[in-house]
C-alpha cells in the first residue's frame, strides 16, 4: 500500500503525494543526519507559519509524508491479528497527523521518539474499538486490558492464579470493578452460530428449545373448559384429590360417601377429561 492510499483518508493530509521509499524500521527511518536535520527545519518552518495558510498546509503534508515509513513499521508489528493491514495503516496515519500537529521542536526531542507512542496508541485504539465481539465502553476495555496484564504478571510471581482481592490491590480498583473487567474479558470474542458442532450440526442447532412451561400453559387453557362442564361433586373430588392432596378415604369421609364410590367417580371423571383433551370436546 502506497503512502497515497493511507494519507488521503486521515484528517488534514488530503492530496498527499506518493512516497516510493521502502519501509524501514522505526530506529532507521531517519537515522541519516540529513533526514533528521531536514525534519527539524521543516518543523521550525511549520511553527513559524500561520495555521491555515497554503504554505503551512504544504509543509505539514511534507512532514507527514516523510514519516509514513514509521507508521508502516508499527502497523507491521500488529499485522496478522485479525484486522486488515490497510486499516492498521489508516489508524497509524491518524496518529502520525496528530503527532505532527502537537509536536514542539523546541523541547529537544526527535520527532520519531515523540510520535511513536501516539501512532501506537491509535493502532491499539483501533483494536479496542473494532475487535470486541460486543460493544464495551472504552473505560472498561482499558480496565480489562490492565486486569488481564496484571493477572499474567501475578500468576508468574505467585505461581498460581491470583485472587480477585490480589488483582484489586495490584490494579488499584475495587473488587467489584475487577469482577466486571473479568466478565468483560469474555466479550472480546464470540463463537459463530455457524461453527460446526458434531457431524451434521452447527452451534446454532444446539441452542434454543421448546419451553416445557408452554405445554403446561396449553394444558391449563385446554383443561379449564372441560372442568367447567363437570358436576359440582366431581369438581370437588378433583380439587380435594389433586390440590388438597387428600386420600380417597379422606375425601369419602368429607363428602359422606364410600371410598369405593369416590374411586369410581374419580376414575370416571379423569377418563372424561382425558377424552375432552384428546378430542377437543
Amino acid at each position: 500500500m502506497s503512502a497515497a492510499t493511507v494519507a488521503p483518508h486521515a484528517p488534514g493530509i488530503a492530496g498527499t503525494r506518493p512516497v516510493d521509499r521502502p519501509a524501514r524500521p522505526a530506529t532507521d527511518a531517519h537515522a541519516e543526519p540529513e533526514g533528521r536535520e531536514r525534519a527539524r527545519q521543516l518543523f521550525g518552518v511549520l511553527a513559524a507559519l500561520p495555521a491555515g495558510c497554503p504554505e503551512h498546509h504544504r509543509t505539514r503534508e511534507h512532514l507527514v509524508e516523510m514519516h509514513l515509513p514509521l507508521v508502516r513499521f508499527f502497523a507491521r508489528r500488529y499485522a496478522g491479528r485479525g484486522e486488515p493491514f490497510d486499516d492498521l495503516l489508516q489508524a497509524g496515519a491518524l496518529g502520525l497527523v496528530k503527532a505532527v500537529d502537537r509536536f514542539d521542536p523546541d523541547r529537544g526531542l526527535e520527532f520519531s521518539t515523540y510520535a511513536a507512542p501516539t501512532i501506537l496508541g491509535e493502532i491499539r485504539r483501533h483494536f479496542r474499538d473494532r475487535t470486541w465481539a460486543v460493544h464495551v465502553h472504552r473505560g472498561l476495555q482499558e480496565l480489562t486490558g490492565q486486569v488481564t496484564r496484571s493477572a499474567t504478571e501475578l500468576s508468574q510471581e505467585l505461581g498460581r492464579a491470583p485472587s480477585v482481592a490480589e488483582l484489586a490491590t495490584r490494579v488499584g480498583q475495587p473488587q467489584e470493578r475487577i469482577l466486571e473487567a473479568l466478565d468483560c474479558a469474555a466479550a472480546y470474542t464470540a463463537d459463530s452460530l455457524e461453527a460446526p458442532h458434531g457431524d451434521d450440526r452447527t452451534l446454532g442447532d444446539t441452542l434454543g428449545a421448546d419451553d416445557p412451561a408452554f405445554i403446561d400453559v396449553e394444558l391449563h387453557e385446554s383443561l379449564a373448559p372441560a372442568l367447567s362442564k363437570l358436576p359440582d361433586r366431581e369438581r370437588r373430588i378433583l380439587q380435594l384429590r389433586f390440590y388438597g392432596n387428600m386420600t380417597q378415604s379422606q375425601i369419602a369421609a368429607q363428602l359422606g360417601i364410600s371410598q369405593m364410590h369416590v374411586s369410581r367417580l374419580l376414575a370416571r371423571t379423569l377418563n372424561r377429561l382425558r377424552n375432552e383433551l384428546l378430542t377437543g370436546g
